[in-house]
This record gives C-alpha cells, structure tokens and sequence, in this order.
C-alpha cells in the first residue's frame, strides 16, 4: 500500500531519512546539510581548520612577495642624501608593521573591541573610565528565570554565568548570525557539563534546568537574532510565502491525504492544526516555537486516526503535514526554522518528539519549494497553467489494463443479451395475446353461423358498488325431471309389428 501511494503522489519519506547522514542516530536538518547539530559543528570546526590553513599559507605567500618587492625597490633606489637617513631607519618598521596588518587579517582571533551601540538600542557606556551597565532585563523572564534558580544548590552560580553572557552577546553585533549561534551553542554545552559533573543531577533535572536558560537568554536576545539583517532569511521568507500563495489550487486528493474534513471532529483537528503553526510566529523561545509544532502535529495525527479508525502512519503524517502548511501559509517561516536551528537547545531537535517533528516540517517545506506536477500525478503543462493561474482541462481516464478491459467486454455482451431476451419476452406476450384474441373470434363466427346465441367474451364480471346480491333460491324440478313419476298414467308403449307379404 505504501509503495502504491509513492508512485501516485510521490511523496514519501523514509525513518532512516530523517536521521544525521553520519549515522550517530540522531535526527538530521536540512540547514546543516542532513547532519545533527553535534556532527555539524564537528564538520564546521574541520572545514574552519582547514580554511585558516589555507588563510596562512595565503598571508606567508602575501608576505613573503612584499618583502621581495620591497627588497627590489630598496636595491634599485639612487641614493638617498644623509638628512634623509631617519627616513630611512623607519622603512623596516614600516615593512613588519604591513607584515603584521596582513596577519592579522586572517586571524581567528574572536576577540572585538565594545561597540558604542549594542544589540537592544539602549544608551551605551561613555568614554569616560566608569563602569559599563548593559541593558535592564525583560521583568518576567527575569523574575521567573530567579523563581526557579532558588530552590537549586548552584542556582546563583547558573544565573550569574547566564547573565554575564547574555551581556557580553550584546557587545558582538558585528559578528555574523552563524557566528553567534555557536557562542550560543558553545555556552549550552558548557553549561550543560557544569550542571552534570558539579551540580550532579539527574538528566531530566539538567534538561528542566536548560530549558529555563534558554528561555532567559532567548527572551532577552530575540530582537537582535531573528531575522537579522545581515542575512537573506526575508528573502526566503517571502519566496516561500509567494510560493504557498500560488499553489493554493492543491487538494487533499491531489496529496493523498488520508483526512475526511465532512467529519466534525476532523475538521475541528485541522483547524487546530492551522492554528498552531500560525502561532509559532508569534513565540520569542526557540522550545516555545517548537511546542507550537508539536501541538500542530498532534492535531494532524487525531484527524487522521479519526478519519480512518486506527493509528496514523508516518506515509500519512507528511502529507497532511504538507497540506497543513499550504493552508495556513505560516508567516515567516524560514525566518522560525533557521532561528529554532541556530539557537534551540540541541538535545531538542536532535532527538525525541519535538525534533522528530520539526524535522518533518522541515521536510515539508523543502518538499514545497521542489513541489512539481510529477508529485502530484499530473502532466507538467497542466502544473503550469494551474500555476498561472488557468483551469486545466479534465484529465482523461486512465486506460484499464487488458484483463479489465475483457471483463468490461463480457459485462457489456451480457447486458446487451439480456436486453435482447426482453424484447423477445415482449415478443412472445404479444403472440399469446393474438392468439386467444383469434381463437375467441373464430368461436364467435362459428356460433353465428350456426344461428346460436352469440357468446359472450369470457372474462370476470363486472365489479359492483354496494353489497353483493342476494343469492336466488333455485327453480323446483319439474316432473318430467323426476324420477318418481307415476308410469302406471302413461299409455303402454307401441310395439313394433311384423307383417308377411
């Protein structure tokens, strides 16, 4: 049955495909090339020691190529008179502070000089030698984020360490978005450690620990990290918006999606469904974003059970998935995805459910933008019109295979021979009645040839309103009917007479 809906709808998605290309297990993203976040930061790091090899060998090449230019000129340069002797003694400082400009323009150095303005527009420090004070936290998130910490043993250790980086992210504007989600990345690992070799708790108490840290920092970082200018996100988001918006003319039959919206359960559950993942765009906390996906996905999964009676598939997931998405047109989309990836906590969408279903909408998404008529059976010239905007004319019915088509045939001979055995059972009704309509004329012409009373047409009597008469007694017998007549009256009989001649 799966292999069927495949080759109809072409959509169809493997397990094995939604976990890391490296194999570790974990569940992949199509943001980091198919790898979890471990192995792609593991990749980034080989692919950034690789470039900053390549970064000196081109700074030691540039170098050694000004110091042969410079030898070049310094050899075939007249000579200079003695007061020019100064100028002279400062060529070679000149010649390592160039060497040294060069260096130090492929360093990897993360260290940045403050900046005047930071990520939340608020005034920043003067010149002057007082104390810098960064921006004043978000009133809830800080007071909830000191809420939970006081029960804990290390809970000032936690909030001081948060909120000594959550400042220092503010004074790295210059740097690149991907570059501070591994900042990010790095202080949940290391943080992450702490809580498991010094704090010693159990995993779930360092998730719920994490989650809360996330949504301090994320609370207080938003503005300044989604959606950032420095990046095309926009350009993705209204490309895909623009693209949803044009196949609008996509039906749940065209993706196979095993939901019956007639049903008012299942049409409350696609609703909901739609709801949800609109709202993810309105939620400030990566794990916020990611329990509006899940919620979402829930609801799709209760459509489907309700639609067919028994548990969903993950062959009937995706495409109602898909279809979800193409009616709500999320907004921002791109914009969610690439934040949730670059700054939720990685145990999140590397496994359990809420990564499980993340990748799945990331899934959908991409099999929206590569959305073509092969995926939805149907010829490419009739995806294009709908997607310009004309109707199609009606596709022709497929053509059955020959063992249908000969059972077609049978059904239509026989049909056509019990039509024919009608006609000669009408046939045969109308002979019979010609022949007692003839029979009964031919009895009338004889009696009356006869001169006998004409007889009358058999056939039931007349029906009569009221009730029936009154049945009459019937005539006596008369004598000569009888069989006690008095023979001694009657004259004797004649006797027959022989005469001789």
């Amino acid at each position: 049955m799966t292999t069927q809906r495949f080759e109809r709808s072409g959509i169809h998605l493997d397990q094995s495909e939604l976990l890391c290309t490296k194999g570790c297990g974990f569940y992949g993203n199509a943001a980091w090339r198919g790898l979890c976040s471990k192995c792609w930061r593991d990749e980034n790091q080989k692919d950034k020691q690789t470039q900053i090899q390549e970064d000196w060998a081109l700074a030691e090449r540039l170098q050694k190529e000004e110091e042969v230019a410079y030898a070049s000129t310094h050899q075939t340069a007249p000579t200079q008179p003695p007061a020019s002797g100064r100028r002279e003694e400062k060529k070679p400082k000149e010649k390592a502070s160039k060497v040294k400009t060069v260096a130090k323009l492929f360093s990897t150095s993360t260290k940045t000089p403050p900046k005047k303005d930071h990520i939340s527009g608020e005034a920043a420090p003067g010149s002057s030698g007082g104390p810098r004070h960064g921006p004043p936290d978000p009133d809830q998130a800080t007071r909830d984020f000191i809420d939970f910490l006081k029960p804990l043993r290390p809970g000032r250790e936690i909030f001081k360490q948060c909120r000594a980086f959550t400042e220092s992210m503010f004074y790295k504007r210059e740097l690149g978005v991907e570059e501070l989600s591994e900042c990010v990345q790095d202080f949940y690992q290391k943080l992450s450690d702490y809580l498991h070799t010094q704090f010693k708790g159990s995993s779930e108490q360092v998730e719920s620990v994490m989650d809360e840290v996330e949504r301090y920092m994320m609370s207080r970082l938003y503005e300044g990290v989604f959606c950032p200018e420095s990046t095309d996100d926009e350009d993705k988001d209204l490309a895909i918006q623009k693209r949803i918006r044009a196949l609008h003319w996509v039906t749940m039959e065209m993706l196979c999606v095993p939901v019956d919206e007639e049903i008012p359960e299942v049409s409350d559950s696609v609703v909901k469904a739609i709801t949800d993942v609109i709202e993810m765009d309105s939620r400030r906390v990566p794990q916020q974003k990611l329990a509006c996906i899940t919620r979402c996905s829930k609801h799709i999964f209760s459509a489907i059970r309700a639609t067919k009676g028994e548990p969903a598939s993950a062959d009937d997931f995706l495409p109602a998935l898909i279809y979800t998405v193409l009616k709500a047109n999320p907004p921002r989309l791109q914009s969610n995805i690439q934040y949730i990836t670059r700054f939720c906590s990685p145990s999140r969408i590397m496994s359990g459910e809420d990564g499980y279903y993340f990748t799945n909408l990331c899934c959908a998404v991409a099999f929206i933008e590569k959305l073509d008529g092969r995926s939805l059976n149907m010829s490419s010239e009739d995806f294009e019109l709908h997607m310009s905007g004309q109707t199609p004319a009606p596709p022709r019915p497929p053509a059955p295979p020959p063992s249908l088509q000969q059972v077609q045939s049978g059904l239509d001979l026989l049909t056509g021979l019990g039509v024919r055995q009608e006609r000669v059972m009408e046939g045969a009704r109308r002979l019979e009645s010609d022949l007692i309509d003839w029979s009964q004329d031919v009895e009338h012409r004889v009696h009356g040839a006869l001169g006998g009373p004409p007889l009358e047409a058999e056939g039931p009597p007349p029906a009569t309103e009221g009730p029936p008469p009154a049945t009459e007694a019937p005539p006596a017998p008369s004598a000569i009917d009888a069989d006690n007549v008095e023979n001694d009256l009657l004259p004797p009989p004649l006797l027959p007479q022989l005469f001789a001649g």
